[in-house]
C-alpha cells in the first residue's frame, strides 16, 4: 500500500494481482461467461487499473491488464480497455470514496433485472447491512454513453445496482469489498427467488428489526445503501418444529414436479404389466415351483412379442 495526499493506495503491482485474483473467482462462480465483466481498482487520486476487452476474466494475465486516467486516457498497456469501463470511471467521480468496481452478470441477480424486479425486501440480515437494498437503473446500450448516465444516480447512495436486462455493478471502498458486495448481491437475489417465487413464503423481518440492523450498519461505517422494505409486525418470534403440523396448507413448491409415492397396487415387479397383487393372489393357490414356473413363461412370453 502507499499513501498518497493522505489516503491509502494498493500498489500497482497489489492491484494487478488483485484483479486477476477476483477474475478467476468471478470466473469459477459462474458470475461472468465467455468475456463478459470487468474489473477495476484505484492506484492513485486519478488512476486506475482496469481489465482489458476480449478477455475471459478466468484467464487474465497482468500484461493483459491496463492502467489509465480517471479521464479515460491509458497510460500502459498495449490492450484496449473495455467500452463498459465508463461505468467504473462515472462511479468514481460520482462517489471519491469508492476505490474498485465490479461488474458480471451473475444468473440470479440479473434474472431479477431482466424481470424488473429490484432487491429491497428485508429478508435477510447479512443483505441489509452489507447492501440495504439494489435498484435497476434504466436499460441502456452495452458500451455507450447511457449506461454511465443511467448510473450516475444511485453511486452515492446505494453500494450496487442491477442494470436492467444486463448485470448487475458494485463498489467499495476497496477491491475485496466491492467483489463481496457482488456476492452478496447474488445471494441475497438468490434467497429472493427461493422464498417468494419457489417457496412462495417470505417472513419479511419487521420494522424495528430493520431498525436495529441499520444501527449495527451504522456502527460498522457504511453509510449507503437504504432501507429494504420490512413488516409492520414481527412474525419470526417463535419457533417452528413442525411446520405441517400447524398448517393446514400444504406449500406448493413452483416449477418443481412433485414426488408422488407409488401405491402397492402400482408396483411393478419388472415382469411387463403383471402386478405383485395379481401374483400374491395366484400364489395363495399354487407351490412355489408352480409360481416360479409360471412367473418365467410370462416373462418369455413378453420377450416374444
Amino acid at each position: 500500500m502507499v499513501t498518497i495526499k493522505g489516503k491509502q493506495y494498493m500498489t500497482d503491482f497489489e492491484a494487478k494481482k488483485a484483479i486477476l485474483d477476483i477474475g478467476r473467482r468471478m470466473y469459477q462462480k459462474g458470475f461472468v461467461a465467455a468475456n463478459d465483466g470487468n474489473i477495476s481498482c484505484k492506484v492513485g487520486p486519478d488512476t486506475i487499473w482496469t481489465t482489458c476487452t476480449g478477455v475471459s476474466k478466468g484467464f487474465m494475465t497482468q500484461d493483459m491488464l491496463v492502467k489509465m486516467n480517471v479521464n479515460g486516457k491509458v497510460i500502459v498497456g498495449s490492450r484496449k480497455p473495455s467500452s463498459e469501463v465508463k461505468m467504473h470511471l462515472r462511479v468514481y467521480e460520482e462517489n471519491p470514496d469508492v476505490m474498485a468496481v465490479t461488474h458480471a452478470h451473475p444468473p440470479v441477480a440479473t434474472s431479477f433485472a431482466i424481470a424488473g424486479i429490484s432487491l429491497d425486501k428485508a429478508v435477510l440480515p447479512e443483505a441489509v447491512v452489507q447492501l440495504g437494498t439494489v435498484p435497476i437503473a434504466r436499460y441502456a446500450k452495452p458500451g455507450s454513453q447511457e449506461v454511465p448516465d443511467s448510473i450516475a444516480p444511485f453511486c452515492k447512495e446505494y453500494n450496487g445496482v442491477l442494470l436492467a436486462n444486463h448485470g448487475a455493478l458494485t463498489w467499495g471502498g476497496d477491491i475485496m469489498e466491492a467483489f463481496y458486495r457482488l456476492e452478496s448481491l447474488e445471494y441475497y437475489a438468490t434467497i429472493l427467488m427461493y422464498t417468494g417465487n419457489i417457496l412462495g413464503k417470505q417472513n419479511e423481518l419487521s420494522c424495528k428489526q430493520v431498525d436495529d440492523l441499520l444501527d449495527i450498519r451504522q456502527k460498522l461505517g457504511i453509510t449507503s445503501g437504504g432501507a429494504p422494505s420490512c413488516a409492520l409486525n414481527a412474525t419470526n418470534q417463535q419457533d417452528v418444529v413442525n411446520y405441517a403440523a400447524s398448517n393446514s396448507a400444504d406449500i406448493t413448491l413452483n416449477g418443481v414436479t412433485p414426488l408422488v409415492r407409488p401405491s402397492k397396487d402400482d408396483i411393478s415387479c419388472g415382469c411387463g404389466s403383471i402386478s405383485e397383487k395379481k401374483l400374491d393372489v395366484e400364489a395363495a393357490n399354487k407351490s412355489k415351483a408352480e409360481i416360479v414356473d409360471e412367473v418365467v413363461r410370462r416373462v418369455v412370453a413378453q420377450l416374444n412379442v
